[in-house]
């Protein structure tokens, strides 16, 4: 009996299967792509949107909104309290900002190179970063009472003078909410410049030492270059955070007294939701957000002039 000779698969009918498992794949792909950017567009782009075109209305939330231009850009020049919290915010930016950077940064080269323990001491610097805002806040209210640490410290080295009312005091409110607010952003700002370390190819610091570069010298040349891509990340990391801290404030002192600590991001709150003027607290969203996307967009500028010019 003749065998019966097995269908073998033409050149068409691989082809069309192709074609069929490559739409699949596509399929997949675009889901993947698709749906988690409408639900960024969902939840993210479109309240801020909407937020602009809030900001040039005045609204309380209950009735309809009335357009008004923009007028609530124009009233803020008026408004002393905005022109304070507005200095205030700057003031926040710099301190809290550059002081978490040089912080991270001198942490994660103490605790870069291995030696015995070395993961405990990471562990200590990084656990305030895992505490909620809430214990950080309880935490420094009791530090910072008059009968606390900060003013027993003070006390016991002969300083009485000194010890005050921190968080009650316009003249100290601001700059003692700076100091929770570094101890736990320094641990994680610590923690991405750690990353950033491991990149750094070792051979070129042995060949630069090699050559009689000091290790200021090292440091300079041959370890912040390498570091440019993660110092990019961290300063956007830390000109988001700072424009955006809230919490710590509005636990410690609601942005008082008498408006001494107040930060943008807590006069938006105060006066939009809590004061229902809710067309006002979004041009002052808007104009926090203006800050934070025109001191990165500079930063980047500087760097790719440098990288260009290099």
């Amino acid at each position: 009996m003749a065998a019966v000779p097995k269908a073998v698969p033409t050149r068409a009918g691989t082809l069309s299967k192709g074609a069929r498992r490559g739409s699949r794949d596509a399929v997949v792909l675009l889901a993947f792509v698709l749906i988690p950017f409408t639900l960024e567009m969902l939840w993210t782009f479109w309240p801020a949107l909407n937020s602009v075109y809030i900001s040039l209305t005045r609204w309380d939330g209950i009735a309809p909104p009335e357009f008004v231009g923009l007028d609530n850009y124009t009233r803020m020049w008026s408004d002393e309290t905005f022109r304070l919290a507005l200095r205030n915010t700057v003031l926040w930016l710099v301190l809290f900002g550059g002081l978490s950077v040089l912080g991270g940064l001198g942490l994660a080269l103490l605790l870069d190179k291995p030696r015995k323990g070395i993961g405990v001491y990471r562990a200590i610097f990084f656990l305030p970063v895992v505490f909620s805002m809430v214990v950080t806040a309880l935490v420094w209210r009791m530090i910072f009472q008059p009968e606390g640490v900060v003013n027993g410290i003070l006390s016991a080295v002969g300083l009485e003078d000194q010890a005050r009312i921190w968080l009650g005091e316009p003249e100290t409110a601001l700059y003692a909410l700076i100091v929770p607010a570094l101890w736990r952003q320094i641990g994680y700002i610590m923690v991405l410049f750690l990353a950033g370390l491991k990149t750094v190819d070792p051979l070129l610091h042995e060949a630069a030492k090699v050559d009689g570069a000091t290790a200021f010298e090292r440091f300079r040349h041959v370890t912040l270059p390498q570091l440019r891509p993660i110092t990019t990340v961290v300063l956007a990391v830390t000109v988001i955070d700072a424009l955006r801290s809230f919490d710590i404030v509005w636990a410690l002192t609601k942005g008082g007294p008498y408006h001494s600590s107040e930060l943008l991001s807590t006069y938006q709150f105060s006066t939009g939701l809590l004061g229902s003027q809710l067309g006002y607290g979004s041009a002052l969203a808007v104009v926090i957000f203006l800050l934070t996307v025109g001191t990165i967009v500079v930063y980047l500028v500087r760097s790719l002039r440098d990288e260009e010019t290099a």
